[in-house]
């Protein structure tokens, strides 16, 4: 293959991870999407590899077909999307550049449970680095810290000054008296997982304590792997025998009834052996409702650390600390501009800045407030609605004469789902919420579900007219 051609796919699986990154949400990307990487091109067929058995069949199943809708969008003479397994792919260098996972060594932290009857054969390779401690590594699924999170790049300001203190504690004094657990919570992108990457690099730099990092997700998927290969003592072995437990997202358990009561005795088996546990979710372990009442408590018997929405003067000192270490000169009016303008998600706000970074670099034009204007606008727009999901399914409901609470029950009546798709297909096209997001607003229902809805709303519109017009009125009342 050319290295033209090379190039040319490469961008174009970066715009595909992009997009699917915006479609599934951080947590599932990193699960799943990260995993992968790109390989050749033979005629219309791309090949891309996933490093275990498990994680290819339920890419395949769960993402096959939207990366052939994907692909065939971006390059138009693939056609075909061909998922294999290599071992090695996640060791090699990644194809697909920032979008990969670092590099597997001794700093990976455990990852549990053996996938399927072929992986019980499989190699558990690492790739130490003199510098870096020794740190137990269960198996090829191990989930890396990344080494940019740490306490000292943290920009500490009021609303988070209270968790970032009790994060140092537990760096400093695991599983001490009122700290375990550790519960950390807050919206989307205000730095809890920064925190709990801090948490686990500090500790692990001692080199004699085991540190397991994984989301929610991740966790449940495990477990489900562990019962269908029947190694579930040895998950349970695995899991307890580490000294610090990290669980991302915690949220995403909600309605997993199996997996919860899994994380119950594995939480008690822990904190009873004077392990540490740190949490995180989007709520407050009294607002977790969804969770039992046993799980809800035993979370809040500990240190429960709230992470506030950024205030301005926190958000100018994030920018500034980024555009330092950038090296590139931005000018105080554009990290104004930005700040005032990227309220709610520090990681969108860093996101912004470093694209206006890039764009210098490679035009070798400097930063100014109208080319942050014209480089921003796709995201400055989005971030311009005011339109929120509780607003829309309100709407949805008055129009079609339904009750608020169809939104997120388990009716399937045609006069109630039709009317759900559309709230779906309209938090999807107003907010910028991602598919998992929206879908825990409607009853905590799967993202494939509402891709489904905005899919199949967008194909009914083309069909019937009087369908279309409904949702361009309810799309017109809800923007006005």
């Amino acid at each position: 293959m050319a290295s033209a051609d090379a190039a040319s796919l490469h961008a174009a699986w970066l715009r595909i991870c992009d997009r699917l990154k915006a479609e599934v949400g951080d947590v599932e990307y990193q699960s799943w999407i990260q995993r992968i990487t790109l390989g050749p091109l033979d005629d219309d067929e791309i090949t891309l590899y996933l490093p275990e058995r498990f994680l290819r069949d339920w890419v395949r199943t769960q993402y096959g077909q939207r990366l052939q809708t994907l692909w065939r969008e971006e390059t138009p003479h693939v056609q075909h999307v061909e998922l294999k397994i290599d071992k090695k792919a996640q060791r090699a260098p990644m194809s697909n550049g920032s979008h990969a996972p670092s590099s597997k060594s001794s700093h990976n932290i455990a990852a549990f449970a053996r996938e399927d009857a072929a992986a019980l054969d499989a190699e558990k390779e690492t790739s130490p680095t003199a510098a870096s401690p020794s740190v137990d590594v269960r198996n090829d699924l191990a989930v890396p810290l990344d080494r940019r999170f740490t306490f000292d790049n943290f920009v500490v300001g009021k609303p988070n000054e209270f968790a970032y203190a009790c994060a140092g504690r537990v760096a400093d004094q695991p599983a001490s008296p009122g700290f375990n657990p550790l519960f950390l919570y807050g919206g989307v992108g205000l730095g809890k997982t920064h925190l709990m990457h801090a948490i686990g690099l500090k500790l692990m730099s001692r080199g004699n304590i085991s540190v397991a990092y994984m989301s929610a997700e991740k966790f449940m998927y495990r477990f489900i792997a562990s019962m269908q290969s029947k190694s579930q003592m040895e998950f349970k072995e695995q899991l307890r025998s580490v000294d610090v437990l990290m669980i991302d997202d915690l949220q995403f358990l909600i309605g997993k009834n199996s997996t919860q009561e899994e994380f119950f005795h594995t939480f008690n088996a822990l904190v009873d052996a004077g392990r540490q546990i740190i949490v995180s979710a989007d709520k407050s372990p009294s607002d977790l409702s969804g969770l039992e009442d046993r799980l809800r408590t035993r979370l809040g018997c500990g240190m429960v650390a709230d992470i506030h929405a950024t205030t301005f003067e926190l958000r100018i000192s994030i920018l500034e600390a980024k555009a330092k270490a950038s090296g590139t000169p931005v000018p105080p009016k554009v990290l104004e501009y930005l700040a005032h303008k990227i309220t709610t998600n520090v990681r969108e706000l860093e996101g912004a800045l470093n694209r206006l970074i890039a764009h210098a670099d490679l035009v070798g034009r400097p930063v100014t407030l109208e080319s942050t204007q014209d480089v921003l606008k796709d995201m400055l727009k989005a971030h311009e609605r005011r339109v929120t999901i509780d607003e829309i399914q309100r709407k949805v409901v008055e129009h079609f004469n339904i009750r608020l609470t169809d939104m997120s029950s388990a009716r399937r009546a045609r006069a109630v789902a039709r009317p759900r798709q559309i709230a779906m297909y309209l938090a999807k096209q107003l907010t910028s919420r991602s598919l998992p997001e929206i879908g825990r607003k409607f009853g905590n229902r799967d993202h494939t579900t509402v891709m489904h809805a905005v899919n199949r709303v967008a194909e009914l519109m083309e069909q019937d007219p009087g369908l279309a017009e409904s949702v361009e009125l309810l799309k017109h009342m809800l923007e006005s």
